[in-house]
């Protein structure tokens, strides 16, 4: 009888932790799975400029950027509104993406677009990262969603944006583009 209740004990955490697993594993691969899409960025000749990738979160959307291959400095790095990067100036891409209807810039006291970001830091190996959340935002339902029927691209500028003049912040030409796909 006490061979019976210690083999019970051994083994009843062991089901209980499989149980826990199994409960685990249903509720990550539920319809609330993490939603993603990616950016290939690339220079006007086709090479490549880095990644985006977009995360969908309860409270909007995380962005993670890396840059390769880009000018040392400070650049502009925006959302742009329509899913399209046809070189050599990638004007195809619109202007920022602004669903919500703001001024440009951080520092407008009338809001932002929603696809102003923080300028990129290129350090002199030609690399950088930047991560933020744009609250509010939405891949792919919604009417602020990125991934809307024209989608979205993905730009960085030849010069950093000053946070305030409208609608782009002075922040140069489109040196390297990507278009944002559900991934």
């Amino acid at each position: 009888m006490i061979t019976d209740l210690r083999l019970s004990l051994l083994i009843a955490p062991i089901f209980l932790s499989a149980c826990a697993a199994a409960t685990n594993e249903t509720e990550s691969t539920s319809g609330t799975a993490v939603q993603t899409a990616i950016a290939s960025l690339r220079a006007p000749d086709g090479s490549a400029r880095g990644e985006v990738r977009a995360v969908a979160e309860t409270d909007g959307i995380r962005l993670t950027i890396n840059g390769v291959n880009l000018p040392a400095g400070s650049h502009g790095a925006h959302i742009h509104m329509t899913g399209a990067c046809t070189p050599p100036d990638f004007a195809s891409a619109g202007g920022h993406w602004n669903p919500t209807g703001h001024q440009h810039g951080k520092n407008n006291p009338q809001g932002m677009h929603m696809g102003d970001l923080p300028n990129l830091l290129i350090g002199t190996d030609g690399r950088g990262t930047l991560e933020i959340t744009i609250p509010g935002a939405r891949l792919s339902e919604g009417s602020n969603a990125l991934l809307d029927a024209d989608g979205s691209a993905f730009v960085v500028h030849g010069g950093p944006d000053d946070m305030m003049t409208d609608p782009s912040g002075n922040s140069g030409g489109r040196i390297a583009c990507g278009v944002f796909a559900a991934g």
